[in-house]
């Protein structure tokens, strides 16, 4: 079997279910993980759908140079003008255009006649053709359309310059059989198939999204589109990490080397993203959970210890996870951190590793013994924390008093620039105490609490404590994400950086 390419839309369909939204230095710092993760496509955003997309796309577009970097567009000029004004930095620019095919779509949301979206697509197609040699055409909705129709459409699509053919399930609706059928039939009917590539983009609503894209690349097709952790609209895409690893696995029905992921970036990618959008991944998620590498039934515990294959059909270590965790201590040097976080796929620059271990130092400071898990924290952490938004405010110090028998007081100081505030409330424990001392200074813009979670990252009453929050402010949601071995401490930085997006947002939108 030909190798089969890897398109990630982690930053486009992933970033558009709720209470995924990503700022601008977070999907940069995606891009940069999928970059080392070796995916062939970057699809970097939907440019015209807001000036904040079509930054990110260009932004993207100018910082990745070993990816195709992609911006999604309808099928009209103004959006494919759009599209292309974002990607005409990158190193390998595509248009992804898309109409809809099925009756359901071309009756109610499209209004248009089947004659009129093969008219469409094909002046689209060629409009788009004017900017770039890359361009990917989706027939929207594809396993609900009448084949007949799809099979002109497509037809339509190659004849105009179409260079990529994806055939999406949209709403979850097909079968892992269905969805080969698929793409062996329009291969099959179109002339010309095969100059071009096809490609699968499935959608989770009945828990077969995995299933049906490699029911796709069975019947044909060459590229995959799907996100980190399964992340997208609904019940979200393709998961990324199960795509690869099953294809990896199962080399006897796919071929061996079939992508060019480098799989030990998977953990690294998968908890960079989670960390991002203030979640943690399901105990038992395949190939990122907690649970995943685990066993405690007695019966596979002797199994393993036996021989691994017995009840693990892949490793910790092909993705990522390093499972002899070298404890590492205050008396540690630079170097021997360096080694470690190398061995666990973290590079970092002179710089970075320089900050990382000033980190590393004050953890040290607090916990007497620091686990790769306390590592992988850190450094996620570091990646992903917006502390160097200018306009932001930053923690300076704070107190608390609590008792189980009256009101919680804390007072906190906060830095703005070269000015420092400092309040002090009382609240329904320390936590809560320490939001409102914060929102008397900030007075942020209004909004609700939809998530406050505590994740502890290893074992030990010493442990990190993982702090997610996300607020919800008009419908949009704005997360932080905060990390020490005090848990107040944790909640006043991750409520801080949710309302310092928060505060950005609100001022980008006062001057859109």
């Amino acid at each position: 079997m030909s190798r089969i390419k890897i398109i990630d839309t982690t930053l486009r369909d992933g970033e558009q279910s709720p209470g995924c939204s990503m700022n601008l230095k977070e999907k940069l710092e995606v891009a940069r993980c999928l970059e080392r993760l070796k995916v062939d496509v970057i699809e970097a955003g939907f440019a015209i759908s807001s000036p904040g997309d079509f930054e990110s796309v260009s932004e993207i577009a100018r910082a990745v140079k070993d990816c195709t970097i992609a911006s999604l567009a309808r099928a009209s000029a103004k959006d494919i003008d759009c599209a292309w004004d974002a990607v005409k930095h990158a190193a390998d620019p595509r248009i992804h255009l898309f109409i809809a095919t099925s009756p359901l779509h071309m009756e109610y949301k499209l209004k248009m006649s089947p004659e009129q979206v093969l008219e469409r697509t094909a002046e689209m197609v060629r409009h788009a053709k004017r900017y770039c040699a890359n361009i990917e055409f989706s027939a929207e909705d594809a396993t609900r359309s009448d084949m007949g129709f799809l099979i002109r459409v497509v037809d339509t699509a190659i004849k105009n310059g179409a260079t990529v053919i994806n055939l999406p399930d949209t709403v979850g609706y097909t079968t892992p059989s269905e969805m080969r059928a698929l793409i062996e039939s329009v291969m099959q009917a179109v002339p010309n198939s095969d100059k071009v590539e096809f490609s699968v983009h499935c959608h989770n609503d009945l828990g077969m999204a995995v299933a049906n894209s490699l029911g796709g690349v069975l019947g044909g097709a060459r590229q995959i589109e799907c996100t980190i952790n399964g992340l997208g609209e609904r019940a979200g895409n393709t998961s990324l990490e199960e795509a690869v690893m099953a294809m990896r696995t199962r080399p006897d029905l796919f071929g061996e080397d079939t992508t060019r992921i480098d799989t030990t970036q998977i953990y690294r990618t998968s908890k960079t993203v989670y960390n991002i959008i203030g979640q943690t991944a399901p105990l038992n998620k395949p190939i990122v959970g907690r649970n995943a590498f685990l066993h405690e039934s007695g019966i596979h515990q002797h199994g393993v210890l036996s021989h691994k294959r017995t009840y693990e059909i892949l490793t910790p270590e092909a993705v990522g996870i390093k499972v002899n965790n070298l404890v590492l201590g205050k008396h540690s040097g630079k170097h021997a951190v360096d080694s470690r976080l190398r061995e666990l796929g973290f590079e970092l620059t002179a710089e970075e590793l320089q900050e990382f271990f000033e980190q590393f130092k004050a953890l040290c400071d607090k916990k007497k013994d620091v686990t790769d898990a306390d590592l992988i924290a850190l450094v996620t952490h570091s990646a992903t924390a917006d502390d160097d938004y200018d306009g932001g405010y930053r923690l300076n110090w704070f107190a608390v008093h609590t008792t189980n028998f009256t009101s919680a007081t804390c007072t906190v100081s906060l830095k703005k620039g070269d000015e420092t505030y400092q309040e002090a409330c009382m609240g329904d424990g320390p936590v809560d105490a320490a939001i409102n001392a914060i929102e008397r200074i900030i007075q942020p813009v209004e909004h609700t609490f939809e998530l406050y979670q505590i994740n502890s990252v290893s074992r030990g009453q010493d442990t990190l404590g993982d702090v997610h929050v996300k607020l919800n402010s008009n419908g949009r949601t704005f997360t932080g994400h905060g990390l020490s071995t005090d848990i107040i401490e944790a909640s006043i930085l991750a409520y801080l950086r949710a309302c310092n997006k928060l505060s950005e947002w609100s001022e980008k939108s006062k001057e859109a």
